[in-house]
């Protein structure tokens, strides 16, 4: 603990400062428990997306045979364009996922099998699905990280700065009332000498 000066001018200063910490806390309370909410949120919309990616690679499953022969989809399942925008939650800037678009390449029908157009829509939805988690997962990290400095601001004010003010206030009201007697004691024993 730093040293105090034991004044009143001291006095009003830690009185401020603990004034004032007690005036952010609720807030940085409030902006923790948002942030720890829109994680379970996250948490639960990637879960639910790996779900969906397998669930998708279950179905593709039963006819992935039938692509035995080397064939690449993917000139047909390119991104073209992935335009993301910037949300904000709780003060944190996240991107958001706004349009996915796939450069349109049709297969020619002549040379590809049958089962080609299944193939590239699978592929597109996996694509889109991946796309989609990667943008949950950042906005989770982002949150992640910001959730962590607020916490340690919460835990600072409660467990650290808001005991030393009160602290800091105990000790210079001792002292000052400490003075204050031997100031009373002085007086008194001077009162009684000129008398």
């Amino acid at each position: 603990m730093a040293k105090i000066k034991l004044t009143k001018n001291e006095l009003k200063t830690q009185r401020d400062s603990m004034a004032r910490f007690q005036r952010y806390l609720p807030t940085l309370q409030l902006k923790k428990q948002q942030l720890q909410m829109e994680m379970r949120r996250l948490d639960q919309e990637i879960l639910e997306k790996r779900d969906e990616e397998q669930e998708a690679r279950a179905r593709l499953s039963s006819w992935i045979q039938l692509y035995s022969e080397p064939i690449d989809l993917a000139p047909y399942a390119d991104v073209q364009t992935l335009e993301t925008s910037i949300g904000n939650i709780a003060g944190v800037n996240i991107p958001i996922l706004d349009h996915l678009v796939f450069k349109e390449a049709t297969p020619n029908l002549f040379e590809t099998d049958p089962w080609t157009d299944e193939g590239i829509r699978v592929l597109k939805q996996l694509t889109r699905l991946r796309m989609e988690r990667q943008i949950l997962e950042e906005q989770h990290r982002l949150l992640g990280e910001e959730l962590r400095t607020t916490t340690q601001r919460v835990n600072l004010f409660e467990k650290v700065k808001i005991p030393e003010a009160k602290e800091n206030i105990r000790v210079i009201r001792i002292f000052m009332g400490d003075q204050q007697t031997a100031a009373v004691a002085r007086s008194k024993i001077a009162k009684g000498k000129s008398a």
